[in-house]
């Protein structure tokens, strides 16, 4: 049943993404060229409400859905790390026109070159995973 929640949880999420036209290759446009707030106000308010959620979570000791406790341990902060990795995610928002999240509600939208885009975002996944303890902390 929990899986079945999850999923609807997921559909109502790019059902959101798609209304609020967060996955539009035109909104994300705009937003580079400076031309409209559409963009940041969705992409700052989905941070405020991050960093609420981290907050509470951090402060009410918050459980998971198994009753085990919640650990959001501090990242290790390395210039080249996020230089790095932002430049990277920046290019390739910028080919394809969507950050990750976005690219499933793309497909969902029967947008189906994004399943290329999805493919090579999994293999760059797998390989980071490969190569990360060689990368410069």
């Amino acid at each position: 049943m929990r899986k079945v929640l999850f999923i609807l949880l997921g559909i109502l999420f790019g059902v959101v993404m798609y209304k609020a036209e967060a996955a539009s290759w035109f909104r994300i446009y705009e937003m580079f060229n400076f031309q409209s707030f559409h963009m940041y106000g969705f992409i700052g308010t989905a941070l405020v409400v991050g960093v609420i959620a981290v907050q509470l979570i951090k402060r009410t000791h918050a459980k998971d859905v198994d009753g085990g406790d919640i650990v959001i341990a501090d990242k290790a902060k390395s210039i080249p790390r996020y230089l790095i990795g932002g430049i990277l995610f920046g290019l390739g928002w910028a080919l394809v026109g969507a950050c990750p999240g976005p690219i499933f509600v793309l497909l969902g939208a029967g947008v189906y070159p994004m399943l290329i885009v999805i493919a090579f975002a999994l293999l760059g996944t797998y390989l980071y995973g490969l190569l990360k303890h060689k990368l410069p902390h």
